[in-house]
């Protein structure tokens, strides 16, 4: 079974953010990590209008799980997100 694509959408100084990235670490996902604030003018641009398209109100963390889209530091639906992808 693959595993589900997870990407996270965070800021560098975001305590928030760094909880999610510990909590999906705990659970052994494989994610990618975008952290815009450490991003450059262009791709900064760029990475906003990824996190609009998921959660217009751009706020952080953004966590897109599959098909699933969780905002904010939600471990229980982060982790509901996980199972459902992996039981797709």
């Amino acid at each position: 079974m693959a595993e589900p694509h997870i990407k996270l959408f965070a800021l560098s100084t975001c305590s928030h953010c760094r909880s999610v990235k510990r909590f999906l670490d705990e659970q052994g996902a494989e994610y990618e990590v975008v952290d815009v604030d450490l991003l450059d003018s262009a791709q900064r641009k760029a990475a906003i209008e990824q996190v609009r398209h998921y959660n217009e109100r751009v706020s952080f963390p953004t966590t897109v799980i599959g098909d699933s889209v969780v905002i904010g530091n939600k471990r229980r639906e982060i982790y509901e997100a996980l199972t459902q992808a992996h039981n797709a």
